[in-house]
């Protein structure tokens, strides 16, 4: 019978992710087909599966840990916000429409079918499933109709481990309270706790260990160390976006939008030996960059107000006016172009004029593009660099301008005009090759010598983070608990 675990945690950004990541390589690389599973996610940061569905980007780091190509079983729900009150509901990776949180969770239950046919068709084609929770267990107003937590944990009879973040403060506090405000059947199917990021003399922690097993009655089954590992983020709270870049031969500058979506199109950059990387929320703050980048949006319109309000137009234009390069990327693509339309009602319901830094007029349509594909630079100082990007977005992008790249099925994408270029692919630095002829490009217009990358794929740099990530948590949790537990659930 297929065995499962789930990891909860005790709030969100504790680590769940990360601890499916290395279980799924774990067992992987132990012999067993495994395969992530998340039925609810709110993420910005999607992906695209080969048939052109739309799943969670932390599942599909999850299933490249475990040796496999993501499929949108393994996120059967995916929420991705489009204001502080409402999302766009995708199901089975196809859109459903825009839900208000009140509407949203008076429907909610009625998903559990498909909820359960993606469970049980994963189920059926291995030997393990590891679940991934979301947020936290303890949220009581949220119990009833619970579709992601204990409530699935129930619903497909999984033993639980609760995560909880030292490094944030008030460990103990977090697990304690967790355990208190769960219920008596939840608290049996939990197998123990975990506590993630720790820093400093494991000495130190142990007569806190005994006494938080005395007052939970959960073992504390591991305490993860903290280690620098690259794996791909999937929503605000990432750290990647906390980091100031580090003062390095070329400074790029991300605006940070409210609504920033697939920002690990930046991980690539943000590893290179001559870029500090830097995110930008505030027009004062950018300065003269080598690079501006406009980011991907979840709700374009709204994020190119806040750049107006913000003071950001006239930055941008007057770093525009000074030959500083600037790139756009899907949402970041649409506001440099010349107008935005939205006649449907398909993401803004408003029609406004764009930054006007290329032209380019874009229409919005319900319908979602959603694929992966290859293709070739041939904007001029870039020209000839292959890449494998993907395609999420709503709008269509009309231009007589030249394109920023070819694909392989011969179509046009993008538009370039002077130091301006647009793309709608995301990961398009993840080859390598776009990236080290931006180096190139932007060194010579400074006139200095950068240091080029090691010229390894974004591919074999992830593999290596997730062979990292796996040791660390094999050495510090407790594998023959855990599995014993998962034993004893799959045999009833």
């Amino acid at each position: 019978m297929t065995k499962c675990i789930m990891v909860q945690g005790t709030m969100s950004g504790v680590g769940k992710s990360l601890l499916v990541t290395a279980l799924c390589r774990i067992f992987a690389r132990d012999g067993f087909r495994v395969a992530p599973f998340k039925s609810q996610n709110m993420a910005l940061n999607s992906y695209v599966t080969r048939d052109g569905l739309e799943l969670g980007r932390a599942q599909a780091v999850q299933a490249e840990a475990a040796g496999l190509d993501c499929d949108v079983r393994m996120n059967p729900i995916l929420l991705k916000p489009c204001s502080d009150t409402g999302s766009q509901l995708i199901v089975m990776g196809e859109v459903r429409g825009q839900y208000s949180a009140q509407e949203y969770f008076r429907m909610k239950k009625l998903l559990i079918p498909e909820i359960l046919d993606a469970y049980q068709s994963l189920a059926a084609e291995n030997d393990i499933l590891v679940i991934e929770g979301a947020g936290s267990p303890a949220e009581i107003n949220l119990r009833q109709d619970d579709i992601v937590n204990m409530g699935l944990a129930e619903l497909v009879d999984a033993p639980v481990l609760i995560v909880g973040d030292i490094d944030r403060g008030g460990v103990f506090a977090q697990i304690y309270g967790t355990a208190a405000l769960l219920r008596q059947e939840e608290r049996a199917r939990t197998v123990g706790a975990v506590i993630n990021k720790f820093r400093g003399d494991e000495a130190l922690l142990r007569p806190g260990l005994r006494q938080l097993e005395e007052l939970t009655g959960l073992p504390v089954l591991g305490v993860i160390p903290w280690i620098r590992v690259d794996v791909d983020d999937e929503d605000s709270l990432s750290p990647r976006l906390e980091r100031c870049g580090e003062k390095r031969a070329l400074d790029v500058a991300v605006i940070r939008l409210p609504h920033i979506s697939n920002f690990t199109d930046f991980a690539p950059l943000q590893e290179h030996p001559a870029i500090g990387l830097r995110y930008v929320d505030r027009a004062e703050k950018l300065g003269l960059p080598d690079l501006l980048i406009l980011p991907g949006s979840k709700n374009t319109v709204g994020d190119l107000h806040w750049l107006r309000e913000r003071g950001f137009e006239e930055a941008v234009r007057c770093l525009h006016a000074r030959d500083i390069p600037i790139l756009g990327i899907c949402g970041g693509y649409q506001m440099l172009g010349r107008d935005l339309c939205d006649p449907d009602g398909a993401e803004a319901g408003e029609d406004c004029d764009g930054l006007g830094l290329l032209p380019c007029s874009t229409v919005f349509r319900s319908d979602k593009k959603r694929r992966r594909c290859r293709a070739r630079i041939e904007a001029g100082p870039f020209a000839g660099a292959s890449l494998e990007g993907y395609e999420i977005h709503m709008g269509q992008t009309e231009t007589e301008a030249e394109p920023f790249c070819r694909l392989e099925d011969g179509g046009r994408d993008g538009a370039v005009k002077d130091q301006v270029f647009g793309t709608y692919l995301h990961g398009l630095f993840d080859s390598g090759e776009l990236t080290e002829s931006m180096v190139r490009w932007l060194a010579a217009r400074k006139g200095i010598q950068a240091p080029e990358g090691n010229g390894e794929s974004r591919y074999r740099y992830r593999n290596r983070q997730y062979d990292l990530l796996a040791d660390t948590v094999r050495e510090h949790l407790d594998l023959d608990a855990v599995c014993r537990r998962m034993e004893e659930y799959a045999h009833g």
